[in-house]
């Protein structure tokens, strides 16, 4: 009988462990928030477009996956498993009708000065002058968009990674239907010159990162300080303060109110909400997601006699949002906060 059990419990975990992973669950769990449940679309590009699924590699699926594009909303999944990733390349593949392209690894020569004046003219415009790309998440907000798309970033690491010359090209020769992108030729360019093209886009991994692909660093992610006086003259401070640098203080409250009964509340943890409407705006049509913070809140706690100010320092949110956009609207609101929680703790 012991025999039977410890056969069968090496089975279940062979079994277990040898389960091929779903692609399907994999790019509900993963992808689908940005690509849309069928890979139509929303902040990530429409990954089901039939333009696009003739116009990419297997091979660039997979490395897309592993290396994200920085600073462009797609993160790098480098926990998923090189079976994992697999699957979402098959299952991303089971809505192409065509066969899947296989591209010549060998670089393009081209004339990239040439090159360079094509893209200006063609491309820039688009693309970006630098190859930042288009601005904003491919959300459409309370915002006008001018493109169905984002136009993504060709000065990124990750695309320049996954992306060989040979697909480059064949993207510009055939452009991509049902996207801003159109043919080489309907723009009246030869073949040279969409050589000329690639070399000069190639050019890209040999210059200084973008901007565009640049997260903001940040110690911590909690802004933190002292107050030297009791929580109740500190939180009068913060809502004056607040005030001063052109924020409407909309309402204070205990921290934990609304999570233990009224009578349990702490009276020596205290939030200041607080808003700047201009600003808010700016951020959410930059990136929708920045909601989730809002609006702009300061903690005050007294412990043992001592008083500290606490904030979400929101250069993290760049970092952690993978958003390039949203870099200097961080700076400036960490700049903010700091300003406010000094003014109240002079």
């Amino acid at each position: 009988m012991i025999r039977f059990l410890s056969a069968l419990l090496l089975l279940l975990t062979s079994t277990l462990v040898w389960a091929a992973p779903d692609g399907a669950t994999l790019f509900a769990q993963n992808c689908a928030a940005c690509h849309g449940e069928k890979g139509t679309g929303g902040i990530g590009v429409p990954l089901a477009l039939p333009s696009f699924q003739a116009s990419i590699s297997d091979d660039y699926i997979r490395k897309t996956i592993r290396l994200g594009r920085p600073g462009r909303i797609m993160p790098a999944f480098q926990k998923l498993s090189d079976a994992e990733v697999g699957a979402l390349v098959k299952y991303v593949r089971s809505w192409n009708t065509a066969q899947a392209m296989q591209f010549d690894p060998t670089p393009i020569k081209g004339d990239p000065a040439h090159g360079k004046q094509l893209y200006a003219q063609h491309c820039a415009a688009c693309h970006g002058a630098k190859g930042e790309g288009g601005k904003g998440t491919g959300v459409t907000f309370s915002r006008p968009r001018d493109l169905p798309i984002m136009p993504p970033a060709l000065h990124n690491p990750g695309f320049l990674a996954a992306a060989s010359d040979s697909m480059i090209k064949y993207t510009l020769m055939h452009g991509r239907e049902g996207t801003p992108m159109v043919s080489a030729a309907k723009r009246g360019l030869k073949e040279q010159d969409v050589n000329d093209l690639v070399s000069f886009i190639r050019q890209f991994q040999q210059e200084p990162t973008s901007a565009s692909a640049t997260l903001l660093n940040t110690e911590s992610a909690i802004l933190t300080m002292d107050s030297p006086y009791d929580l109740a003259t500190t939180v009068e401070n913060l809502k004056r303060a607040v005030g001063d640098n052109n924020f409407i203080f909309i309402r204070e409250q205990n921290l934990d109110a609304g999570l233990v009964a009224e009578d349990q509340e702490d009276p020596h943890q205290r939030i200041v909400y607080f808003c700047n409407f201009s600003f808010l705006n700016q951020a959410l049509a930059s990136d929708p997601r920045v909601g989730l913070f809002l609006p702009c809140r300061i903690t005050v706690v007294e412990d043992h006699g001592k008083v500290k100010l606490m904030a979400v320092n929101p250069k993290r949110l760049s970092r952690m949002f993978n958003d390039s956009n949203l870099n200097e609207l961080c700076q400036q609101m960490t700049q903010q906060y700091l300003a406010i929680m000094e003014e109240a703790t002079l």
